[in-house]
């Protein structure tokens, strides 16, 4: 395989909390299902997902110089994750609970050395050596880094780096800056509520999926869109692909998106046409939910084609 992937964004841990996780104030004391310390953050995951797959793969984030920034780097490096690109901070290391029930999650996440995350950073890595693509996550948790990421991104295609955005959700719901940067992106990897959002910012308010990634798929030449339990689309120029999921035990929905991610572009830099990278992304994205944490269950190769062999779906 050529490809050669460097992921640009956070790096942290994930505290999973399951079961009566709903706080209750007034000193309540509460027994969860279980609690796991696990590899959090959607570009670590991501990175994670690629390396499984075979895909070498490096990561660029800031960690702090501490115990969790340690153990989030070892936990990398154990999965075949170039981590020579990780900046250490003074800052703490970012730290995300997820608080699971039965039909819903929360995440609470502290920053700290996620932030400290620069364009210079992601220069200096994308030269040691030129990666052949370049994906982007946690665009609203890396100010600095999203200030400068559209001179980034163009730079980068002027080298021959194919790119890839994962935006995630906008705490602020603002969505600033992120417009400017699509023109530099080939695919866009939204879940089906940032589509919505980040259609909004081309035009009218929709929530219609379809309109929705049309009308991104006239500035970004794939966008390809994350639609949980129903898969996922493809909206590319005039064409509209669908997958639906597989059929999966789900244990934790914590990092499917991410997985989905790896999945899908770890097809679509071997080349693969987008129907292929449409049913990589979903099968990696459902397959990953049958364990606790983002990494757990990730499939390596030979696990996501059995899967797709199966072809079990929803």
């Amino acid at each position: 395989m050529t490809a050669r992937v460097l992921v640009a964004g956070d790096a942290n841990l994930d505290l999973v909390l399951r079961g009566d996780v709903e706080p209750r104030f007034g000193q309540v004391e509460q027994l969860l299902d279980s609690a796991d310390l696990v590899l959090g953050s959607s570009a670590g995951i991501c990175a994670t997902g690629l390396a499984r797959l075979g895909v070498a793969t490096a990561l660029v984030a800031a960690v702090g110089d501490d115990h969790l920034g340690e153990r989030t780097r070892r936990l990398l490096a154990d999965e075949g994750v170039d981590t020579s690109g990780l900046v250490l901070s003074s800052a703490a290391t970012g730290l995300s609970v997820i608080l699971t029930g039965p039909t819903d999650r929360a995440i609470l996440t502290f920053a700290g050395a996620i932030t400290r995350l620069t364009s210079s950073d992601v220069d200096a890595a994308l030269v040691r050596p030129t990666p052949t693509h370049l994906h982007v996550a946690s665009f609203f948790l890396v100010p600095d880094f999203a200030h400068g990421l559209a001179t980034v991104l163009r730079d980068a295609r002027a080298r021959g780096v194919t790119t890839s955005l994962d935006p995630n959700w906008d705490p602020a719901q603002r969505w600033d800056g992120l417009v400017d940067c699509l023109p530099h992106v080939d695919v866009l990897l939204p879940n089906t509520a940032e589509c919505l959002a980040l259609a909004g910012l081309l035009g009218p308010s929709t929530d219609d999926l379809d309109e929705a990634g049309t009308r991104l798929a006239t500035v970004v030449p794939v966008v390809a869109v994350k639609d949980g339990a129903a898969g996922g689309r493809v909206f590319a120029g005039d064409r509209r692909l669908a997958t639906p999921t597989l059929a999966v035990a789900v244990v934790d929905t914590t990092g499917a998106g991410d997985s989905f991610d790896a999945g899908f572009l770890a097809a679509w830099t071997e080349g693969r046409s987008l129907d292929e990278c449409l049913r990589w992304g979903v099968a990696a994205g459902a397959l990953s939910t049958r364990a606790s944490g983002g990494t757990a269950a990730q499939p390596d190769r030979a696990d996501l084609l059995a899967a797709l062999g199966r072809g079990e779906t929803r």
